[in-house]
């Protein structure tokens, strides 16, 4: 509530009264404690003098310099507790002593000084018929009185005045006197012009009577004034006391200063709240109240993604791209980045698979060496053998290639190694169901089948079914590679670190690759999973074609379904069990038998029919 009145206007300071008193407050009913009052003294003395006909309640009062420090208004013992700012009051050399010793003659000189004289001692210096003024007879003496004008360490305009004066005195020495080795030369004949002197009136610089004068850039002084406050006495009078000071020239922050303790309304020593609504933390925005004024509002959390860092903010701001608002919404941090790492447990538990079962296609390898000039190991083509071992060792170890923080060599080497390896793998267990269905049709009279499908024949099946697959790599490489991203959008609290395909088309083909030789190489195996033997090798490769299809079959839907790093899990988790099904399907019952059962490790019991 905002009001402006003029002591010759009643209504309107009936009006601001009323207002002060909580009776009215246009549409809605004042909660405010505090009244602050920019007004000069002869204005302020008509508002309290209403003010005191229906005392209001207890409110705290805020001064301008214009009337806080008027004595006569602090019998208003309601305003107790006010506080304001002041004009600094200091002592003029002399002028007590020279308002002291004025004589009657002196004052009636002057029409200012008469008024004082006048009304200090209820007479009249001039001839009157007054009855209620008596003549002055000469015998007055100021000295005898004890009013605040004869104390003149009160006097605070009066000391701007004084200031002033010093001042100007100062800009026209300044404008007619010139120093030249230590001496002074003063022009005292020169007509001096009012701009030269504004010009040296700017460039001031003194100190009269302990008070700093001078002028900024703009013309205005270092605004300097003394915090004052109503405080009661003991015997109950409204006493004015200097509680601090307030200096513009000091550093910023250190201006305002209090060396004394603060009596606030109705006595109280903790400083009083006005608001109509408490401040907003931080975190939160003022949202305004309709049809209330802009102090009084509500405090809502800011918006998902968005903060404010400072008190009543009217606003809350969104955080950079790559950052999310803390818990109390009131600062951003960076998003935490989520990748399967080494040093969480998923990613130890997929690494620990993935080492184990490299361990176990070693240790295989290991067997089947020292038991290389066996039956068994030699039935179905060591060689392809050792080289499926290997082909699985490096399938367990790509799967490591997916752990740990993207980067642009890990994007490229983590599919395409996934693909070869894999390709080679099925390749080997391509030749090995191959050699079983010549190794039958051989064994028929007048069949030469075998001389068309030997080692070598075997070996350039590998390498070229698998050329195709490095062909399909390479172009992807070339043309469209994987590479790192920062997923923003699955998740909005963290980053996601993950490779995109790059070609889509790409990593497709080579799944499809695999998928096609997978499917060929079980059809075979079916084929071949009746023919007569105590050891027919087809058995096993259609039970791990089986495995491996159904892995991968189901990979599909969970890898495009699985979101954040869990996609990459899925990735590793389907190498991880086609690579574990080949090796226990195949390679597990021929450990078991070299290792525990080795009277089965002939080749007379190989060769027995069912």
């Amino acid at each position: 509530y905002i009001e402006s009145f003029y002591r010759t206007d009643p209504h309107k300071i009936r009006i601001v009264a009323d207002a002060i008193r909580s009776k009215i407050h246009h549409r809605f009913r004042s909660t405010s404690i505090v009244v602050v009052a920019f007004t000069a003294a002869g204005d302020m003395k008509f508002l309290l003098a209403e003010l005191n006909l229906h005392l209001p309640p207890p409110r705290q009062w805020i001064g301008s310099e214009g009337w806080v420090t008027d004595t006569q208004l602090m019998r208003y013992s309601f305003c107790a507790g006010a506080i304001g700012v002041a004009i600094q009051q200091s002592v003029i050399p002399g002028f007590r002593d020279f308002l002291l010793d004025l004589s009657p003659s002196e004052v009636g000189a002057s029409s200012v000084l008469t008024e004082f004289w006048e009304d200090a001692f209820n007479c009249s210096l001039t001839k009157t018929t007054s009855a209620e003024k008596k003549q002055c007879d000469g015998t007055e003496d100021l000295k005898t009185l004890k009013i605040p004008y004869t104390d003149t360490s009160k006097f605070r305009i009066t000391n701007m005045v004084y200031k002033a004066v010093y001042a100007i005195a100062h800009a026209i020495h300044n404008a007619v006197c010139q120093e030249t080795n230590f001496t002074t030369f003063c022009k005292k004949q020169t007509r001096l012009d009012l701009n030269q002197v504004f010009t040296e009136l700017k460039k001031v610089n003194f100190t009269q009577n302990d008070y700093h004068v001078s002028f900024d850039a703009n013309g205005d002084p270092v605004a300097t004034y003394e915090i004052v406050n109503w405080q009661k006495s003991e015997s109950g009078i409204i006493e004015l006391v200097t509680v601090g000071y307030y200096d513009a020239s000091l550093p910023k922050g250190q201006e305002f200063r209090i060396n004394r303790n603060l009596t606030w309304v109705d006595g109280e020593t903790q400083v009083p709240v006005s608001v109509c609504s408490e401040s907003c933390p931080p975190g939160t925005r003022k949202v305004l109240q309709k049809g209330k004024p802009i102090c009084c509002y509500d405090c809502t959390h800011c918006p998902e993604g968005e903060i404010s860092n400072m008190t009543d903010s009217p606003d809350c701001f969104p955080c950079p791209r790559e950052s999310w608002p803390n818990a109390g919404k009131d600062a951003c941090f960076l998003k935490p980045l989520e990748f399967i790492s080494f040093d969480e447990l998923l990613g130890i538990i997929l690494a620990a698979f993935s080492v184990t079962g490299a361990c176990l296609s070693i240790i295989t390898a290991v067997v089947f060496f020292h038991h290389r000039t066996t039956p068994i190991v030699r039935a179905n083509n060591s060689e392809l053998s050792f080289l499926l071992l290997f082909s699985l060792t490096l399938c367990f170890l790509c799967a490591l290639t997916f752990i740990g923080a993207p980067s642009e060599w890990s994007c490229m080497l983590r599919h395409t190694t996934f693909g070869i390896t894999f390709v080679l793998c099925i390749s080997c267990v391509l030749g090995k169901t191959i050699v079983v269905l010549m190794a039958f049709k051989a064994t028929l009279p007048g069949n030469n089948r075998m001389k068309w499908f030997g080692p070598p024949q075997q070996r350039m099946t590998v390498v070229s079914v698998t050329f195709i697959q490095v062909l399909i790599c390479t172009v992807w490489l070339v043309l469209n590679p994987p590479f790192p991203v920062k997923n923003l959008t699955t998740y909005k609290e963290k980053i996601i670190l993950e490779c995109m395909l790059g070609s889509a088309v790409g990593f497709w083909a080579v799944l499809s690759y695999i998928g096609l030789l997978a499917v060929f190489c079980f059809l075979l195996a079916v084929l071949a999973r009746n023919l007569p033997d105590n050891f027919n090798e087809a058995k096993l490769i259609t039970f791990s074609m089986l495995i491996f299809c159904a892995v991968w079959i189901t990979f599909i839907p969970a890898y495009i379904s699985s979101p954040g790093k869990f996609t990459v899990a899925v990735e590793i988790f389907a190498i991880l069990a086609s690579s574990f099904g080949l090796i226990l399907c195949i390679f597990a019952p021929k450990c078991f038998i070299i290792l525990f059962q080795p009277q089965k490790n002939t080749k007379k019991h190989l060769m027995n029919k069912y």
